[in-house]
């Protein structure tokens, strides 16, 4: 996450996006088993982002082919189609490109550890810093400002666009390749040249958050509270699911859960419903269209729905995140905390083209349990709070006796 002079177009978003899962990027891939379309690049892939309008698939691949047959690249002949269509976040990848997308479905992304995200006042700040990553080495921290990548300013920029400067997507940056960074911390200006790292990361933290702040001065209430369990998911990768169910059960039955979902780009569907279920004693998690016709997710049955529940959100909460903590909002399950979500509720299947590339091109929209839709308007949570979010969540987390 070296960086071009001028700002992304919409189509050197799309590429940060979708390589950056972890980086708080703008792609969501959900997996629907069986629900794409012959000749598909994923038989189990689907995605979800925001967009202004669709294309025709088959035009793309007819453009593809007859450059192709020309001696031409089909990636640009489709990347020309996609453009002109309106399709905010349609996108056309060669074969690397995709195999770096996968690899990051599976945690494995190239990048100097930085999760990025708006801040309060509107600049970009560091979110996360990933244990031992590039940036940990140059003791980059939390809250500190990103202020420029290779000289130039970043902090008006969207974080899409940041994330793909971090990265280094226009040039197609490798591991090894050095950006600089021009970061802030209090009054202290600093400049840190890293090199990029191939990095795998762990999608979900689970830590305790300690007894309740009113039974501190009582050594009895004290020794007798499990406190609550944090359960922080960066991004919805493959096997996150499961850790969040896992999580769930694995904590003390008397302690409540603070779900953080903060920061959360999205990911694969299937493992946002899986989360879902750990909450849930099944029914409808969302609905979805797929070129009109109208589709269900539904969670597995079983799922705790006695303990109590807050779900922490920001403007980072993005596509399979909105769609979990649309659910949770929706069902009942869960008091939601936090800033409004980002909106990004749209409905993608890639496939594979003439020549090797892969399209991927919005077929449709999910809507929640409630039949409210995401896409641009985003989630409002129960208690809208702009600044020290966690406090307030765990403060609403004690009071439903979640013992935080």
């Amino acid at each position: 996450m070296s960086g071009p002079t001028q700002c992304f177009g919409p189509r050197g978003v799309r590429r940060g996006a979708a390589l950056t899962l972890v980086f708080a990027g703008v792609l969501a891939t959900a997996a629907v088993t069986g629900s794409l379309p012959r000749g598909s690049a994923k038989s189990d892939s689907l995605a979800t982002r925001s967009v202004a309008s669709t294309v025709d698939r088959d035009e793309v691949a007819d453009a593809a082919a007859r450059a192709v047959a020309d001696g031409k690249s089909g990636k640009e002949a489709a990347e020309e189609v996609v453009s002109r269509s309106g399709d905010r976040w349609g996108a056309v990848y060669d074969e690397r490109q995709y195999e770096e997308f996968e690899q990051a479905l599976d945690g494995s992304y190239t990048g100097v550890g930085i999760s990025a995200r708006r801040s309060a006042d509107g600049q970009v700040e560091v979110a996360r810093v990933q244990p031992g990553s590039p940036a940990d080495r140059a003791g980059i921290e939390p809250g500190d400002l990103l202020r420029t990548i290779d000289g130039h300013r970043v902090d008006k920029r969207p974080v899409a666009e940041v994330v793909a400067l971090l990265r280094g997507d226009r040039t197609e940056a490798a591991e090894g390749s050095t950006v600089v960074l021009g970061t802030a911390r209090g009054d202290r200006r600093r400049t840190e040249t890293l090199h990029r790292a191939r990095l795998t990361t762990e999608p979900v933290t689970v830590r305790r958050l300690g007894p309740p702040r009113s039974a501190a001065a009582s050594s009895s209430s004290s020794s007798s509270s499990s406190g609550a369990v944090m359960i922080e998911v960066d991004s919805f990768t493959r096997g996150s699911g499961a850790k969040v169910r896992d999580a769930v059960r694995g904590a003390p039955s008397d302690a409540g859960v603070l779900l953080d979902l903060r920061g959360n780009s999205g990911g694969l569907v299937t493992e946002a419903v899986t989360a879902a279920s750990a909450f849930l004693d099944g029914g409808l998690v969302a609905t979805y269209d797929v070129h009109g016709e109208q589709r269900a997710l539904y969670a597995e049955p079983g799922g705790d729905t006695d303990r109590p529940l807050v779900v922490l959100v920001d403007g980072g909460t993005m596509s399979a995140a909105e769609l979990l903590t649309g659910a949770l909002q929706d069902r009942g399950r869960a008091v939601t905390v936090g800033s409004r979500t980002f909106g990004k509720g749209s409905v993608q299947m890639p496939s594979k083209l003439p020549g090797g590339s892969v399209a991927e091109l919005t077929v449709g929209h999910y809507r929640t349990p409630a039949g409210r839709s995401v896409d641009e308007r985003g989630i409002t949570p129960d208690l809208t709070v702009d600044s020290k979010a966690e406090q307030r969540a765990e403060t609403v987390l004690s009071g439903l006796g979640g013992g935080s």
